[in-house]
């Protein structure tokens, strides 16, 4: 038995005005063919996907793992090499009896708003129904019917951070290595309550969501029912199928799949006010954490990079500067990293940084600092983190001290905050500071939680702003709560 594996991820944030070209893609992950096997070890879905087949002893045929870091919706050319890569692939893969995918759920494209529906789709035409098409998703994807029709069974991560990429990734390749052995045949449906859950809301291991995994699992106890998920939805990306939705596969028993996807989605309508985000201005967090016993880390939800912001944000080190807490900070500027590279290391420089890629995260932050560190900006994870990967790099990077108490590393690539040896590999040491501004909202707290004492998150603005207010939605639905309540 051969089963083929693509991979085509990207979180499209249509707020943002520049676009995700398919340089993007090259540059943070591009793996063709046999090359793909490199995932093998990683804690990605694709590691899942391999490992499970080995167990099973299928043939894995990679086709193509591709992601870029959240950003803008793709461009129209790029979407379509995206596609066309995936078709070389499989012209070369020879004859398959069934198919892995990684979509991300919540890929958005100049001419296709639903574009993980639009690729999952060319794959159900191009091998009709006979072939099996299993995958996993981001529980942060806008699921659409076109990506339910398009596959036998799709399943979510379960934890937010998403720290079971990999074992879901087991899941979906254990379930089509038994659709092909006809010992089951997925049934699948869907149901799409009409609401928006508040990225504040998301943590898995939280209530809300606690409770709400907690009955999902109970679901998957019962008769005939191969797997259950909940997308609690990507509230950044404007298009028809924006909020929750609800995915459930049975064995040859589409009727109890509906019936089991509408009962959790009458739970989410029934609690729907419990997602409702609880919104932490600026100064208090910032007072907050000034008298909290340190570090804690101010999770900076306006500007996330895993939600596609710039990473540049400013609001909070203004805050922090002004009254001079020891705090730490990152912020890609790739022009004052290379100042302050060619400065050297030990100068003290005058520079102006962060706050430059638009209006909307705050002004530029004049700074005087001592440089006391450059870096290469690489380094490595080997524990599960947000995301799957192992290898990081943020290009050149400098570390400067200021005299009001700000450290700041100013990287010459977006990096995510999903992991800890982002600042370890550069010799920051946590336990200096009283305040940590991690860039994300759920994302970073597998890598922060273990160094800090109080994690709060904060409605800072920007294009990932937790206040939704903030946004003009041309293409959701109405009505959709809590827009309309």
């Amino acid at each position: 038995m051969r089963v083929g594996i693509i991979a085509l991820m990207h979180e499209s944030n249509t707020f943002i005005a520049s676009r995700t070209d398919l340089a993007h893609f090259q540059q943070d992950l591009w793996l063709r063919g046999d090359e793909v096997r490199q995932l093998q070890q990683s804690h990605h879905e694709v590691g899942g996907f391999l490992a499970g087949l080995d167990e099973q002893q299928i043939e894995a045929v990679p086709i193509l793992a591709t992601r870029a870091v959240p950003h803008g919706m793709v461009t129209a050319g790029a979407f379509r090499e995206l596609r066309n890569a995936v078709h070389d692939g499989l012209d070369r893969a020879g004859q398959l009896d069934g198919i892995l995918v990684a979509p991300h759920g919540a890929m958005v494209s100049e001419d296709e708003l639903d574009a993980d529906g639009c690729w999952l789709t060319e794959l159900r035409d191009r091998f009709g129904t006979a072939c099996p098409i299993v995958g996993t998703l981001d529980l942060h994807g806008n699921l659409s019917p076109r990506m339910v029709a398009a596959t036998d069974a799709l399943i979510a991560y379960r934890t937010n951070p998403h720290l079971d990429q990999r074992q879901r990734g087991i899941d979906a390749a254990n379930l089509i290595g038994r659709t092909i052995r006809n010992e089951v045949r997925p049934t699948q449906a869907a149901a799409f309550p009409r609401l928006v859950i508040n990225i504040e809301r998301q943590h898995t291991a939280s209530e809300p969501c606690r409770s709400l995994y907690a009955g999902l699992d109970y679901q998957l106890s019962r008769p005939g029912v191969l797997s259950n998920s909940i997308l609690l939805g990507f509230p950044y990306a404007d298009v028809p199928e924006l909020g929750a939705s609800v995915i459930v596969v049975t064995d040859n028993d589409p009727t109890s799949a509906q019936s089991y996807a509408d009962e959790v989605s009458a739970h989410l309508i029934a609690q729907r006010k419990s997602f409702v985000g609880d919104l932490i201005d600026v100064d208090s967090a910032v007072d907050r954490a000034a008298t909290m016993p340190g570090p804690v880390c101010l999770l900076d939800m306006g500007d996330n990079v895993g939600g596609g912001s710039p990473g540049d944000g400013t609001v909070l080190a203004h805050a922090l500067a002004a009254r001079h807490i020891r705090s730490f900070v990152c912020l890609c500027d790739p022009s004052a990293a290379a100042d302050a590279r060619a400065a050297g290391f030990g100068s003290t420089i005058d520079l102006t940084v962060g706050g430059k890629t638009d209006d909307r995260h705050g002004h530029p932050l004049p700074i005087r600092g001592r440089i006391v560190g450059l870096h290469d900006g690489k380094f490595s994870e080997a524990k599960p983190r947000h995301g799957g990967m192992m290898r990081f790099d943020q290009g050149p990077t400098a570390i400067l001290e200021t005299d009001t108490g700000l450290t700041i590393m100013l990287t010459t690539k977006r990096v995510p905050p999903f992991s800890i040896q982002q600042l370890a590999a550069c010799g920051v040491n946590p336990a200096d500071y009283q305040v940590l501004v991690a860039k994300g909202v759920h994302a970073p707290v597998a890598a922060y939680a273990p160094v800090c004492r109080h994690l709060i998150r904060v409605n800072t603005p920007g294009v990932t702003c937790a206040d939704l207010t903030q946004f003009n939605y041309d293409h959701r639905r109405k009505p959709l709560f809590p827009f309309e309540q």
